[in-house]
């Protein structure tokens, strides 16, 4: 990461659109972690899988949207400061 610190973060993300926004502010990664344990405690196994499968769809959704193919291509610009 050419003495880059990765910076990963976890609170609240439960949308794919949640996802490409904290890619473009300058996340290394995002952790999905209560969607995680909601579909674990309501279908198991079969329900984490759903989850995971719904953030990646949404995450595709809203790339494509920003017109890009790849999460390199996300930048700051995707994001409309108030």
């Amino acid at each position: 990461m050419n003495g880059r610190i990765p910076v990963l973060i976890d609170s609240g993300f439960r949308r794919g659109t949640d996802v490409v926004k904290a890619l473009a502010i300058g996340a290394s990664a995002v952790c999905v972690g209560r969607p995680y344990l909601w579909g674990l405690g309501a279908f198991g196994e079969a329900g984490v899988d759903k989850v995971l499968a719904i953030l990646r769809a949404e995450t595709r959704v809203a790339m494509a949207q920003c017109g890009v193919s790849s999460i390199k291509e996300i930048t700051p610009e995707f994001v409309r400061r108030a």
